[in-house]
């Protein structure tokens, strides 16, 4: 390895985004935002970096394993660089948004660090994209972040999605109404995570059966709304249940040909949420489109004294990789010389242009050669080859 390349060398999970790809991630971005605002989402832009005790409080607390830490050099403070913008913008609502009209909507982009990759996301930087609904508990608020994120998809070119609703609260709250808690049960708690149905039966005694059913009951939402319905579930677990009803009818109300799958055992990734969640999945590609749902802003560590919000994360890495790739950019090679008004002109027509800098070969193949489909002559754009 030379020196060029030892320089060139990145941590694992790090990467550099080469044209064209970087121009497709910051358009996709724009365009995301873009919808956003035209639904009402003001838009906000927290720090990379921020003190760690608040940064790592309320909803923050289920990254502080994934959070780089460094002394801040000015305020000898330790710091923690960002690995989700989620509990920035709620932090920013319970601070300086405090006193804005409810219910808040924000939208956001930015990148986000972790210390690891995960087996469907080995990249430990990446850029989210999302909007949080802040101060409503109604479940049109849960109704509207599923299908506006479904939409944004779809209007970045994201096909065949399926949106998979889960009910973090539903397994504990059917525990608890049996006495037993399951964030205590490490053994119970691995089961329904592996979805093994074995396990399960072994494991929860006069559970079993309600934790079966519940696992059986997963697939398209109606099916399972319906199987959900026929089970003799304790009040608790019974107001989960009813609140997946609803969200399932505001959804299809306002888009009834989006693909809707439940899960009401599925929990991991939902650490900070406490209501009806979701994640979003394409298709033939690795990895989640986006992923959110309801949770507590409060920056106490325990949600007391916070308010609801619901949102979204997408993630930009994987949407690239579910859409086709952009064709060419027309690019115009303008010959030095070329009149300043030509350019100007081209470039209102929507044209890339790319100016000669002296002397060169011949225009159609120094055109070629910079990757212009185009080339300028006398005024003429002529394409290449």
């Amino acid at each position: 390895m030379n020196d060029g390349d030892r320089r060139a060398l990145l941590p694992s999970g790090l990467r550099d985004v080469l044209p064209p790809a970087a121009a497709q991630e910051s358009g996709a971005v724009e365009r995301l935002i873009g919808l956003f605002e035209l639904n009402g989402y003001e838009r906000v832009k927290a720090p990379l970096v921020e003190f760690e005790e608040g940064l790592l409080s309320g909803a923050g607390a289920a990254t502080a394993s994934e959070t780089f830490r460094l002394m801040d050099p000015a305020s000898q403070r330790m710091m923690g660089v960002r690995a989700d913008i989620t509990p920035q913008v709620a932090r920013i609502a319970a601070s300086r948004l405090k006193d804005a009209p409810r219910p808040l909507r924000l939208c956001y982009s930015g990148d986000v660090l972790r210390i690891n990759g995960t087996h469907l996301r080995p990249e430990r930087q990446f850029t989210q994209v999302g909007m949080e609904l802040i101060g409503s508990d109604e479940p049109g608020a849960d109704a509207e972040i599923v299908v506006l994120a479904a939409e944004a998809l779809t209007l970045v070119g994201a096909v065949g999605i399926t949106v998979d609703l889960t009910m973090p609260p539903l397994a504990p709250a059917v525990c608890a109404a049996h006495g037993r808690d399951l964030a205590g049960d490490s053994a119970l708690r691995e089961a329904i995570d592996h979805k093994d149905a074995a396990a399960i039966a072994a494991l929860g005694g006069g559970l079993a059966d309600t934790l079966g059913a519940l696992l059986a009951a997963a697939g398209p939402a109606e099916r399972c709304q319906a199987a959900l319905d026929a089970l003799d579930l304790p009040p608790g677990p019974a107001a989960v249940r009813r609140r997946l009803a609803a969200v399932i009818s505001e959804i299809r109300a306002a888009a009834p040909a989006l693909r809707l799958a439940a899960d009401p055992l599925e929990n991991r990734g939902f650490e900070y949420h406490d209501g009806i969640c979701f994640t979003v999945f394409p298709d033939g590609v690795r990895g989640e489109l986006a992923s959110g749902g309801r949770y507590v802003t409060g920056a106490n560590g325990n949600g007391e004294g916070g308010e609801l919000g619901t949102g979204v994360t997408l993630y930009v890495d994987t949407i690239l990789r579910s859409v086709p790739a952009p064709g060419p950019p027309r690019r115009v090679f303008l010959p030095a010389g070329t009149a300043p008004e030509t350019g100007r002109a081209l470039r209102a027509e929507g044209w890339i242009t790319v100016a000669g800098l002296g002397a060169a070969g011949a225009p159609e193949q120094e055109a070629a050669r910079l990757g212009c489909t185009h080339h300028c002559r006398a005024g003429r754009v002529l394409p290449v080859g």
